[in-house]
């Protein structure tokens, strides 16, 4: 089967700081070599090692070095040999940190940039939402700026003026959809601007994390329509998000870019466990700014993860450890030691109390550490900090605040792909639902 998209060798080079080369001399020198002459871009070549094989001497090869050291650092590779083949009904979701270079792929993808090197070969009609306002003009109404991006996309008018109402409703913007689009809001565009998009029948849609400044109620829908869009109509969808339970239940391939190249891609279940596996967790930063106590007995080191897996962040749903290692600086007896451990929000709002006082422990003699499992973890996505608290036989001999922090993953914790966006609630809760 033919792919719809078919990336080859693709990359992309900026220099920081500057568009273009940064002087006029160097944009023609680089247009003349490679759109005259058809050569490689002569400034591709800055940073390479073999560049010092031109002088004999040593202290010429330093001094050419240390320049070209000077010139790499002025450049950086958002992209660099991608190559990827994407088939009619394939939904993609592009995943990574930031800076990976998931938006610099897709507004290649939209052209909207070109790319340095390689190529991409299109078999269809495609849309994209890369940011807020993306190809509106702004003294053109809602209504004109519908027409405008049909006819961009190659649509006749009748068949735009057909979706108009369709795509007005949608979009929620009935009462402006006369007003010049400058006037709109942020949230107002996004939801005009994707209205547009999915609803003009591309043959690929391509949507970046902008769908964020949007409500939350809104992100539903567009969830819902490029659900309808991908399995129903049979679109392609490359889509970009943070938001691992929205990827996990709208695709079924996936990417992960890591400094600018896939790192893996394939399944989609299988690319977000490798991408929240390589994630760091920053725990290892212990605070001790506000300790306290006699200091007989102390937290040394705290290790927080998922699942029984020393290397796996902390999500949603998942089973979350928290592992205390404990310094007996005088070798007591830590028969009765009692270790307490609350779990903030970001405000200082106490969340979760999690203590051997709760669950004493029996006939076990305490060595060096103390671990709590909280089997299915109701906190939604976000950061937490932890305060711990060491009481040995009646007697403080630890107390810190604000100890550490961890992040959340967001997780699917009802397995259904739905999920409860931050503002509308702090913790997920088993329930059933019953009709009569």
């Amino acid at each position: 089967m033919k792919p719809i998209i078919k990336i080859e060798n693709l990359s992309k080079l900026y220099r920081l700081g500057l568009v273009g080369t940064g002087t006029l001399q160097h944009d023609l020198n680089r247009w003349w070599t490679t759109s005259v002459r058809g050569k490689e871009d002569p400034y591709l070549t800055v940073g390479k090692t073999n560049v010092i094989s031109t002088r004999n001497s040593n202290r010429a090869a330093g001094e050419l070095m240390s320049v070209a050291k000077k010139l790499e650092s002025q450049y950086v590779w958002a992209l660099k040999d991608i190559n990827l083949d994407v088939n009619q009904g394939d939904v993609i979701g592009i995943i990574g940190k930031n800076g990976a270079g998931k938006s610099t792929l897709l507004k290649i993808l939209s052209r909207v940039t070109k790319p340095t090197t390689g190529s991409i070969k299109y078999n269809g009609r495609i849309a994209s939402l890369l940011e807020v306002g993306t190809g509106f003009h702004p003294e053109m109404t809602g209504r004109e700026n519908i027409y405008m991006n049909g006819a961009i996309m190659g649509m006749p008018r009748a068949e735009i003026t057909q979706k108009l109402d369709e795509i007005i409703d949608f979009a929620g913007v009935e009462k402006y959809i006369d007003t010049p689009v400058k006037r709109y809001s942020s949230g107002m565009a996004v939801r005009l601007g994707f209205s547009i998009a999915a609803h003009l029948e591309p043959d690929i849609l391509v949507v970046d994390e902008v769908l964020a400044v949007g409500d939350a109620e809104f992100q539903k829908k567009a969830l819902g329509k490029m659900q309808d869009v991908s399995s129903n109509l049979g679109r392609t969808v490359l889509f970009v998000s943070h938001n691992m339970a929205s990827v996990k239940n709208l695709c079924n391939k996936g990417i992960i870019l890591k400094n600018g190249m896939i790192s893996k891609h394939g399944d989609v279940a299988q690319i977000i466990e490798t991408y929240l596996l390589g994630k760091e967790i920053n725990n290892n930063k212990l605070n001790f700014d506000e300790r306290k106590g006699s200091g007989r007995v102390q937290i040394e080191k705290i290790n927080i993860y998922a699942n029984n897996n020393t290397k796996l962040s902390p999500f949603t749903g998942g089973d979350l450890h928290l592992d205390f290692n404990i310094k007996n600086h005088f070798n007591d007896d830590l028969s009765k030691l009692k270790l307490s451990c609350g779990i903030d929000d970001i405000y200082g709002n106490r969340l979760i109390l999690l203590s051997t006082k709760l669950l004493p422990p029996k006939n076990v003699q305490i060595k060096n550490k103390v671990s709590f499992i909280v089997p299915k973890l109701p906190l939604n996505t976000g950061n937490y900090t932890i305060n711990v608290f060491l009481i040995l036989n009646g007697q403080l001999t630890e107390a810190v605040l604000n100890i550490c922090s961890f992040y959340v993953e967001q997780g699917d914790y009802y397995g259904t792909g739905r999920i409860i966006y931050p503002n509308k609630g702090k913790f997920y809760v088993d329930f059933d639902v019953k009709y009569e």
